[in-house]
């Protein structure tokens, strides 16, 4: 039996999917299982990783745990210890391959994100464990610019010479399984990136050739893009974190590397599959 936290979230939810397919037995734990629209085959239950009382009984008959950094924040100590008790051998973590960065150049522990915390607290657990240092998932940019992209053919943002890899989320839920199912990762932190570092323009550009119109990114102002994140409702923190990372970024390639090839005996998906999965998205 495996327990997936953050199991209705990016990951979390083609990692059910698979873990299905493979046959395997699924437990899912949520704070609001009324509503997690699961699939049949998932045992789901109620539960808060934030609060490992809450898990206890969760845990019995659970050979393997997926742990997500947002979903159990610094709580991760505690509840590992009570995974241990209860017999759990395995532990995968969701990381990010920017943890070992100063603290304050990591824009998603203003979101909640743990990853150093989480992963230190896998490695420590007497667990076996691995932890998937993921870069950035491109399904984020369904948030970032699915709103312009819907009304009009210019994307209006910083940094058009910013570059990511983004990874593909069934990418990055295939590797999860590796992990929970096989001893190939077992201690091991693979960074996890896309096949191909892309600027912020190179990226556009492509969203527009996979849905057949003219799409292009127009850069304006920092200060500008500031302004506009934080009249939407952004924490100034989390803006003013994010718009640092692309100054010091930018220009320059993000890091690529082949260990989604190397894990699952393929190639990573590139940027134009994951826009044509999605196509329908930013269609609306």
């Amino acid at each position: 039996m495996i327990l997936v936290t953050g199991a209705t979230g990016t990951i979390g939810r083609p990692l059910l999917d698979l873990l299905i397919s493979e046959g395997i037995k699924v437990r899912a734990t949520t704070r609001s299982p009324e509503t997690a629209g699961l699939p049949g085959e998932v045992a789901v239950v109620e539960g808060d990783p934030a609060r490992p009382s809450t898990l206890t009984s969760s845990l019995e008959g659970v050979t393997s745990l997926f742990l997500h950094p947002r979903a159990v924040g610094l709580a991760a100590p505690d509840l590992l210890a009570l995974a241990k008790k209860s017999g759990v051998r395995r532990v995968v973590v969701l990381s990010a391959v920017n943890v070992d960065d100063p603290l304050e150049e990591q824009p998603s522990r203003l979101n909640g994100d743990r990853n150093k915390e989480v992963e230190a607290a896998a490695v420590a657990s007497g667990l076996e464990w691995v932890s998937l240092r993921a870069s950035a998932f491109a399904i984020n940019t369904l948030t970032a610019w699915g709103g312009q992209i819907r009304a009009g053919d210019i994307v209006r943002g910083p940094y058009a010479n910013f570059s990511e890899a983004p990874i593909h989320e069934r990418d990055l839920a295939a590797v999860a399984v590796r992990a929970l199912l096989s001893d190939d990762l077992v201690g091991q932190k693979p960074a996890l990136t896309g096949p191909r570092s892309l600027t912020h323009a190179e990226l556009i550009t492509t969203i527009g050739q996979v849905l057949g119109r003219p799409l292009r990114f127009q850069e304006i102002p920092p200060e500008a893009v500031r302004q506009a994140m934080i009249g939407q409702g952004l924490a100034e923190s989390f803006v003013e974190a994010l718009l640092n990372r692309y100054a010091r970024g930018a220009g320059k390639p993000a890091p690529v590397t082949d260990e989604v090839e190397k894990i699952l005996g393929r190639p990573a998906r590139g940027w134009a599959e994951w826009v044509a999965d999605h196509a329908d998205a930013f269609r609306g």
